[in-house]
């Protein structure tokens, strides 16, 4: 089993060749909300990433890797399961209004008792399909979560007139291309290197067309 010490290694590491700047306190609120990730992960199943090492690679280091690219005030995390990337992104940059959404019950739970432990005051969690969340937001995430056409049929109304949307994607999304529905368009699309996480990993940006 890996310490805490080889997991904060492993995350400031990663963190270093990422070169982003966190604030005073956010590597031990990270480790602390891996912890109850893990916790919660025995009897719940929220993520088919056992082992702690590799969840702080896959889950946080991941999730940190798109933190240049945010903007705004407010941030939509879609589909976010346990909390990726919406709250690394949350301990990243404490100034955002984040808000988590997912339609599974037991993710949710988990999520409020993340919120409610970790004193995550710029949080909050809606049990909701993405098609019935209302607002609007300066920053989409999403991780995994559908197709680009999809997630933006489902979503695009949430995205505000100047907004972003930041679609974390494996392999490059060549074939989704083509099905990005009238209204936005595809702004840039980044290769990511995360450390110590094997295979392809794409960050597309979207956003709405100028009309």
């Amino acid at each position: 089993m890996s310490s805490r010490q080889d997991l904060q290694t492993r995350l400031e590491h990663g963190i270093a060749v990422l070169g982003v700047q966190l604030p005073a306190g956010a590597v031990e609120r990270l480790l602390d909300y891996q912890a109850l990730l893990t916790r919660w992960n025995a009897t719940y199943n929220l993520t088919a990433i056992r082992d702690p090492l590799e969840m702080v690679s896959r889950h946080l280091v991941d999730s940190l890797a798109i933190l240049p690219y945010v903007q705004g005030q407010s941030l939509a995390d879609l589909g976010t399961g346990p909390g990726l990337p919406g709250i690394p992104l949350a301990l990243a940059r404490p100034e955002l209004q984040v808000l988590l959404v997912d339609s599974n019950g037991k993710k949710v739970r988990f999520l409020r008792e993340a919120i409610r432990s970790l004193k995550l005051e710029n949080v909050r969690a809606v049990q909701s399909r993405v098609e019935e969340v209302e607002g609007q937001f300066d920053c989409i995430t999403a991780r995994a979560f559908a197709s680009l056409e999809d997630m933006l049929a489902w979503g695009g109304h949430l995205l505000t007139k100047d907004g972003i949307w930041l679609a974390m994607k494996g392999r490059h999304p060549d074939e989704e291309l083509p099905g990005v529905p009238a209204g936005f368009e595809v702004r840039a699309i980044h290769t990511l290197d995360v450390p110590d996480v094997g295979g392809e990993r794409h960050l597309v940006v979207l956003g709405r067309t100028a009309s």
